[in-house]
């Protein structure tokens, strides 16, 4: 493993103020799933020579409610999201997401954070030693490709690229908070959670070199508002998702008034077919409503060679959440 400086930073003012001393050669860590793995294989050209613990920073791990919604500190563990009351009976879908991530060990140990921030898990971007220096790369020359595109793209884009890349964005929880209208508080800025996210070079979201992720936000669900998160993978616990889906109603008499669907893993960013909200206004749930629904989610699919049996996965996993309020 490369060696670098590690640094207890002891406030947010401070551990920002490094990033800045560094200027892109500093990287945050705290649970450290995914980074620590990347300096160990080598994964890029350049690795971090600093790395800025924010673990030991005070009053950012938290889950509160106030009259505005739910708040929770960017350093929270996704095993504690998941079995908080609150979050359980109000903000189901999140509670759902977070105990989908990865395996017990992680989620006692990751962030929501670090689960929203990952980075690309494409396995030509994260091939160790930099094998295949894919444009994703900060190093990408001229002419670069997606190795995707000719090579194994099982687990790839089925709705096409983004700035000519496949990958897919990996996360559980990032799909719950895009359904839940979530915000994303940040040292600079916040962030509405379907905006939270970007494709770039060594980027899955858009945070700046200088910028640190601090609260999620999930406003109020209104009454009669159910949301509920649904996963699909090869095994129940440790893998990502080859499709989630994360769904948030809100129902007047019995009709749907407002609907709120994101799937995730199916494209560089969550994705929320907007055509399938919009076939959902003012119907019922049932069977031929839950069909009609999840056909129209797919309509702008464009799948490659290896990866078409995502569809239909897509399509029943949409098919299943929507049943799952009836």
């Amino acid at each position: 493993m490369k060696k670098f400086l590690h640094i207890n930073a002891s406030t947010v003012d401070e551990a920002v103020s490094i990033l800045r001393q560094y200027d892109g050669s500093a990287k945050i860590i705290a649970g450290g799933t995914d980074l620590l793995g990347q300096i160990k294989n080598r994964v890029h050209p350049v690795m971090p020579e600093v790395l800025v613990n924010i673990k030991t920073i005070l009053n950012l791990e938290y889950i509160k409610e106030d009259e505005e919604g739910l708040k929770i500190g960017a350093l929270t563990k996704p095993r504690d999201i998941a079995s908080n009351p609150i979050v359980k009976r109000k903000y189901t879908a999140l509670a759902q997401a977070a105990h989908a991530v990865a395996s017990p060990h992680i989620r006692g140990m990751g962030t929501i954070g670090g689960n929203l921030c990952q980075d690309s898990r494409c396995w030509y971007y994260r091939a160790s030693k930099n094998y295949f220096p894919c444009l994703r790369k900060r190093d990408a020359k001229k002419g670069a490709v997606c190795y995707a595109v000719a090579g194994d793209h099982r687990y790839h884009s089925i709705f096409g690229a983004v700035n000519r890349c496949l990958a897919v964005n990996p996360s559980d929880t990032a799909p719950a908070l895009v359904a839940l209208n979530a915000k994303m508080k940040t040292t600079k800025r916040i962030v509405e959670a379907g905006d939270f996210f970007d494709v770039g070079p060594e980027r899955t979201t858009v945070l700046e070199t200088d910028e640190i992720l601090t609260e999620i936000q999930a406003p109020l669900p209104k009454i009669e508002t159910e949301s509920i998160f649904v996963k699909y993978s090869l095994r129940k616990v440790i893998d990502f998702p080859i499709v989630n889906c994360a769904i948030a109603l809100t129902r007047e008499k019995g009709l749907v008034k407002e609907s709120r669907i994101c799937l995730n893993a199916v494209y560089n960013l969550p994705y929320r077919p907007e055509k399938a909200e919009k076939c959902l206004t003012n119907q019922p749930i049932d069977e031929s409503v839950a069909d009609e629904v999840s056909q129209k989610a797919m309509e702008d699919a464009k799948p490659l060679r290896d990866n078409r049996y995502v569809v239909p996965i897509a399509k029943w996993l949409i098919k299943r959440a929507l049943l799952s309020c009836k």
